[in-house]
């Protein structure tokens, strides 16, 4: 448990910096939106090409670490699903807010994953975390939409806005063109190879101090129900189902850890976007993100610890 919790408390602390950061000042709304960018578009798509381009994708179980993340993604949209009018029934929870919760049980946030796998296992975590979101980020994204379009009040995207939003992710493109300049057996001349160093070694701090940055505890309301449920069922669940279906895959060693720390981290902080954006509950959105990064710093070393 210390040893896990020392390769994490870096991460909070950093996540905490950026909200104190946030807080006094320094950094202005509209300028955060800038180092935003910069680590979503520019450091954190450089970091997965560095690390996929000469990653030895050989010695990954990359299909069944791929079957058992997707049957794990899978099965708790499709329990959620089933649970929904119990749920609207039981607790009062209108189909809106619905909306929310399965947001924040399916949706994960990459960058905080990326920086702890990067404390625990180095360039061998990073790559098998590249991994997890080739299989992992088109499908969240295309069930979030289809959710939030069927039970929320704003109009759906069409398939062709869906499309171009996947094939436009950053994320996507940079893990797609490590793949094939992997494939292809080049290598990076030495000053190219230096300068996306350089740039991996500053997206994972910059990218977690605008986690930190984004956080909004003065929204937050006394838990009810539906907060509840948003925050809990992700930490609570997905380990398990991620467990029980790496142990079925044959899952193990490194590739094992990648999955419950994917599993673990708490949802995207731009599921409150898409919730905004397509009349969703987007105030229990911002909530949900904000206490389950919070709760991140139990409920993660505890997964760690009881799975790996």
């Amino acid at each position: 448990m210390f040893v896990t919790f020392a390769a994490l408390m870096p991460v909070i602390l950093v996540i905490a910096s950026g909200y104190l950061i946030a807080r006094t000042g320094a950094i202005s709304g509209e300028q955060w939106r800038g180092v935003e960018n910069l680590a979503y578009f520019v450091l954190f798509p450089a970091v997965l090409f560095e690390t996929i381009s000469k990653a030895d994708f050989a010695a990954f179980p990359t299909f069944n670490m791929g079957g058992a993340l997707l049957a794990s993604i899978f099965t708790m949209a499709a329990l959620l699903l089933g649970a929904r009018t119990a749920i609207e029934r039981t607790f009062g929870i209108p189909a809106v807010r619905f909306t929310s919760i399965f947001q924040g049980t399916l949706r994960w946030n990459a960058m905080i994953a990326l920086a702890i796998a990067d404390n625990i296992a180095g360039e061998t975590g990073l790559a098998l975390l590249a991994v997890a979101m080739v299989f992992m980020i088109p499908v969240v994204n295309v069930l979030s939409i289809l959710v939030l379009s069927r039970y929320a009040s704003g109009a759906a995207p069409s398939g062709a806005k869906v499309l171009k939003d996947l094939f436009t992710n950053p994320f996507i493109l940079s893990i797609v063109a490590g793949v094939l300049f992997n494939l292809s057996g080049l290598t990076l001349p030495g000053v190219f190879a230096d300068t996306l160093e350089i740039f991996a070694r500053a997206s994972l701090p910059i990218g977690i101090i605008c986690v930190g940055a984004g956080l909004n505890l003065s929204a937050l309301r006394r838990p009810g129900p539906a907060l509840t449920m948003g925050t809990f069922l992700r930490p609570l669940l997905m380990p398990v189902l991620a467990f029980g279906f790496a142990s079925l895959f044959g899952v193990d060693g490194p590739a094992f850890t990648a999955m419950i720390i994917a599993s673990a981290v708490p949802c995207a902080s731009n599921s409150f976007l898409l919730a905004k954006q397509m009349g969703g509950d987007a105030k229990l959105m911002a909530e949900i993100i904000t206490l389950q990064t919070l709760a991140a710093t139990v409920t993660v070393p505890l997964a760690l610890l009881i799975f790996t």
